[in-house]
């Protein structure tokens, strides 16, 4: 991150990161080193490194857990099996809802049996929490949706009660579409889109509410933040939501590429399985509680993201 990364003081100065290897883990480590904070990376296999300790996801293994956080003033869980990464056979959706539910219940025990507790705990979450909202725009006081990523944000979430009944400022992290050009959901599309064979997906009407990379981060940055008060679920997407149809024209825009290519809802669903349900679906969801606090974002609508990530 550059010299001018926002919201760099009054940042704990030891944190814990889960999924520290992933996409936006592995971007936040980054940037809280840059700024001179002290991260614990933690990883399943044995420690690589005095910036690393072993902790064990199933919960099995507490005394592990409970000294992997020792001393921490942060911990930032963001580890889970990849919901895109593979099509929703009946064990890989136990395999998603395993790696969310038990690694967070995991660690939320052993933040509650601190001696001392981190002052704030951020926990991953997504905006499946919601469900489909057609063009219903939605912000952090809407009601759950159905379907299973809606079921399962809500176990994901619940899974951090023990953080917050011990006095931990606890932060359900309801994700978006994270864009970046390698990693995630987003870093699929580009080469698809540099190739020219890039289009709207199903009837393109479906809301896609995405942030980028960089705002994910400073957002991050921001909640950790020692005067920061907010708890409880905030959503990390940019403000303005786009649907399929101008996402599509924005990626050929911006990568001077046609996009005469549509994939129709029945294609994706012999591709994808169940989970084209969701990518076809829409979800229009708007991050309220991060701009009444304060927070700015830096690349508001999808081409600025779009353009940042290339950048």
């Amino acid at each position: 991150m550059a010299a001018d990364t926002p919201y760099t003081s009054r940042l704990p100065q030891r944190v814990a990161v889960t999924g520290a290897s992933g996409l936006i883990g592995g971007a936040l480590v980054a940037s809280l080193r840059a700024q001179g904070g002290e991260v614990r990376r933690l990883v399943r296999r044995p420690p690589g490194n005095g910036q690393e300790a072993r902790w064990d996801p199933s919960g099995q293994d507490r005394a592990a857990n409970v000294a992997a956080l020792r001393d921490c003033d942060a911990v930032v869980h963001l580890a889970g099996a990849g919901v895109s990464d593979r099509r929703w056979t009946k064990s890989y959706k136990r395999r998603i809802r395993d790696s969310r539910v038990l690694g967070t219940t995991a660690i939320a025990e052993a933040i509650a049996a601190q001696p001392t507790p981190p002052r704030v705990f951020l926990c991953g979450s997504a905006i499946g929490y919601y469900g489909y909202t057609g063009d219903r725009a939605v912000d952090e006081d809407a009601g759950p949706g159905t379907g299973f990523l809606a079921d399962l944000s809500q176990e994901w979430e619940a899974a951090a009660e023990p953080a917050r009944r011990a006095g931990v400022r606890t932060v359900q992290l309801r994700t978006g579409l994270v864009v970046a050009r390698k990693g995630g959901a987003w870093g699929k599309l580009f080469p698809i889109f540099r190739a020219g064979i890039g289009g709207r997906i199903g009837n393109g009407r479906q809301y896609w509410s995405a942030i980028s990379l960089t705002d994910h981060v400073a957002a991050l940055r921001f909640l950790l933040q020692e005067d920061n008060e907010l708890a409880g679920p905030v959503n990390l997407t940019g403000p303005h939501p786009a649907t399929n149809r101008e996402v599509t024209r924005v990626m050929g825009r911006v990568l001077h590429r046609p996009t005469l290519f549509p994939v129709p809802s029945p294609v994706l669903r012999v591709v994808l399985g169940e989970f084209a349900q969701d990518v076809t679906g829409s979800q229009r969801v708007l991050p309220a509680r991060l701009q009444s606090a304060g927070f700015t974002f830096q690349h508001p609508t999808v081409e600025d993201a779009v353009r940042a990530a290339l950048g």
